[in-house]
């Protein structure tokens, strides 16, 4: 019974994810090139990184380890990513990860409010 239930669940998981993917009626109208990457990392925990590419898009990414060398040892990471949609509306998600869990920190865009906003746009 438990691995009908997990069945169930991944099959519906999959259903979603497919939805949320992007509409196949989007053409491809230039290959993206990387304009900018920046990468910093000290092998202790400890980096950051940041790139742009011509579609406008880009991501950074900065991690700090805390509690070092104790049990409750973790990295702590803040970062945001951005791209803009086909009608040129900029769209950015801020985000934390910590000993508190991944969060989204307030959504950033032109046009929606929320990222269950763009969700809900992505489904009709």
């Amino acid at each position: 019974m438990k691995s009908l239930v997990l069945c169930t669940f991944v099959l519906a998981a999959g259903v979603v994810v497919n939805a949320l993917a992007v509409p196949k009626t989007v053409e491809k109208t230039q290959d993206v090139q990387l304009l900018r990457f920046e990468s910093d990392n000290d092998g202790l925990g400890n980096y950051n990184f940041a790139y742009e590419q011509s579609d406008s898009s880009s991501r950074n990414e900065q991690g700090e380890l805390k509690n070092a060398g104790t049990e409750n040892e973790f990295v702590s990471v803040r970062g945001s990513y951005s791209w803009t949609d086909p009608e040129g509306v900029t769209h950015t998600v801020n985000y934390i990860a910590d000993e508190n869990g991944y969060r989204i920190l307030p959504f950033q865009s032109d046009r929606f409010s929320t990222p269950a906003a763009v969700v809900a746009s992505l489904l009709g």
